[in-house]
């Protein structure tokens, strides 16, 4: 049982990239992951990219208009696809590198819009899952309110690729939490 009043001391930052958004229906194919404390300091990190039925990712990609405004990316995720790892593999790999950096402490998932990132690690990864914490840190809800509420926008490259989009949005929060002890 999780200790719901038990304080956290580390983030586990966690980007997907798939063919889609429906975990029913799409396939990973790339996971960063970051482990930092609350300073943000890196303390371990983890990238693969994930292997999957080429047949599928191609049929996947082309009902999903996302990728046709990212061709290059398109086209490098297929490139890699006989490269990447077994993706049980990867969930046994993640699942070693939250028990090294957690041991007890059940790891808190934080990213931009995480939880449907969250949804495929369920759908994909359940063992994964069960070394999570329910909470999740999304930075995409500080956008909401910054934008909405102060005006603040944070402009971010659109690179989607998983560690890049992480250090986005590590580098997002921490411009909103800078926002908010000098211009609150």
């Amino acid at each position: 049982m999780i200790d719901k009043h038990a304080v956290p001391t580390k983030l586990l930052w966690v980007d997907l990239e798939m063919t889609g958004l429906d975990p029913n229906e799409d396939v990973i194919l790339e996971i960063a992951a970051e482990i930092t404390d609350f300073e943000f300091k890196t303390l371990a990190s983890y990238e693969a990219c994930i292997k999957q039925p080429r047949d599928i990712v191609v049929d996947r990609m082309q009902k999903n208009t996302w990728w046709q405004d990212f061709p290059a990316n398109r086209d490098s995720f297929i490139d890699k696809l006989d490269e990447g790892k077994d993706p049980a593999q990867v969930e046994k790999e993640l699942i070693a590198l939250i028990e090294e950096h957690f041991g007890e402490e059940p790891a808190i998932l934080a990213g931009n819009s995480i939880h449907n990132d969250r949804l495929f690690v369920k759908q994909w990864w359940p063992q994964l899952d069960l070394k999570l914490h329910y909470r999740m840190l999304d930075v995409s809800s500080f956008k909401i309110v910054m934008q909405g509420k102060h005006g603040e926008i944070f402009e971010k490259k659109e690179v989607h690729r998983a560690f890049d989009d992480i250090q986005a949005s590590i580098a997002e929060l921490q411009h909103y939490l800078e926002w908010f002890r000098h211009d609150a």
